[in-house]
C-alpha cells in the first residue's frame, strides 16, 4: 500500500529506530511511546489487520511471536516480564491500517487485563 505509514518504514522511505529486522519481520521504537520500552512488530508483508489474515499469512504470526520474545531476551526484559497488544479495526484502537503488534515493558504495566 503505497499510502501505508508502516508501508514506508518498510521501503526505507520514513526513518525508524530498528531493534529487528529479517525478510518477513521488521520490529522498530515507537515514536509515541507508551511505556519506557515501546516496540512495534510488524509483517514486511501489508496485511490490514488480524480480521484480514489470510490461511496462508498465519505462519508469520507465529514467527512474530518468536521475534517478541527474542527481542525481550536481548534487550534485558525478558524476565522482568512484557505485554504484547494487537488492536484490530477501529473499534479495537487500531490507527494505523497495518497489523502491529505493541511490545510494551519496562515498568509495572497496571491492573491484569482479563
Amino acid at each position: 500500500m503505497e499510502d501505508c505509514l508502516f508501508c514506508k518504514i518498510i521501503k526505507g522511505e520514513i526513518p525508524s529506530n530498528k531493534v529487528y529486522e529479517d525478510e518477513e519481520i521488521l520490529a522498530f521504537h515507537d515514536i509515541h511511546p507508551a511505556a519506557p520500552i515501546h516496540i512495534l512488530v510488524i509483517p514486511k508483508k501489508h496485511i490490514t489487520s488480524l480480521a484480514h489474515l489470510k490461511k496462508e499469512e498465519e505462519e508469520v504470526i507465529g514467527k512474530i511471536y518468536g521475534v517478541i520474545n527474542e527481542i525481550a531476551e536481548r534487550e534485558g526484559f525478558k524476565k522482568e516480564g512484557y505485554r504484547v497488544i494487537v488492536n484490530c479495526g477501529k473499534n479495537g484502537g487500531q490507527e494505523i491500517m497495518h497489523l502491529h503488534f505493541h511490545l510494551l515493558a519496562g515498568k509495572p504495566l497496571g491492573e491484569k487485563i482479563v
